[in-house]
């Protein structure tokens, strides 16, 4: 009788055993299954380093910065090659103005106003002239806010008779803004002014 008693004591002790071990084995499982998603959540969050030391954060960071800094040296070109690029077409030189005026913001409205009060725009109509431009460079300091930049270009104009080719210095600052359909650079061309816009050579065409 007390054999008997026996095995069944050890028979619950057995049993009892294989409960805590089973028990610890789930618990070790799911803290093993939280711990894993915590440590991946944490690896996402992490900064890993490349190459040369440098974090892959900074590196985006740097892409970033050098991408925009090239993204207002064109919203610059984009607003000359715009606002001086006519055609002896009413509809191309309001839509090329159109487009410019986007850019920039009330001084470029007023320049707009003192060429079309000087009758630029129907002298150009008028009389044929083609207006190109092309740009030499862009110097933008980046250094203080908003950003300061100085435009060197070259305008020509070809008539019936001649070409010209004339010199064309501006400057302005550059502040941010949202970007839209209209400008997707998301800057505005404040304070903008023409400092030099002189003749530089005049040659007559081998026509006449």
């Amino acid at each position: 009788m007390q054999q008997l008693i026996n095995i069944q004591r050890q028979f619950r002790y057995t049993v009892y055993g294989l409960m805590v071990t089973t028990i610890l084995s789930i618990g070790a499982g799911i803290y093993t299954y939280i711990t894993s998603l915590q440590m991946v959540e944490k690896s996402r969050q992490k900064i890993y380093v490349l190459d040369n030391g440098q974090s892959l954060l900074l590196a985006l960071r740097a892409d970033i910065s050098e991408n925009r800094n090239a993204e207002a040296k064109h919203h610059v070109k984009r607003f000359h090659e715009l606002f001086f690029t006519l055609e002896p077409d009413k509809a191309y030189i309001e839509s090329n103005i159109r487009e410019a005026l986007y850019l920039a913001d009330q001084s470029a409205m007023k320049q707009y106003r003192t060429f079309k009060e000087n009758n630029l725009y129907n002298r150009v109509i008028a009389s044929d002239i083609s207006m190109t431009i092309k740009s030499d460079s862009v110097m933008i300091d980046f250094s203080a806010y908003p950003y300061r930049f100085r435009y060197y270009g070259k305008q020509k104009l070809v008539r019936k008779s001649n070409t010209t080719i004339r010199q064309l210095i501006t400057t302005g600052q550059l502040r941010n803004i949202s970007r839209t359909d209209n400008n997707t650079h998301g800057f505005l061309i404040e304070g903008w002014i023409i400092e030099d816009n002189s003749d530089l050579q005049t040659r007559r065409r081998a026509n006449f």
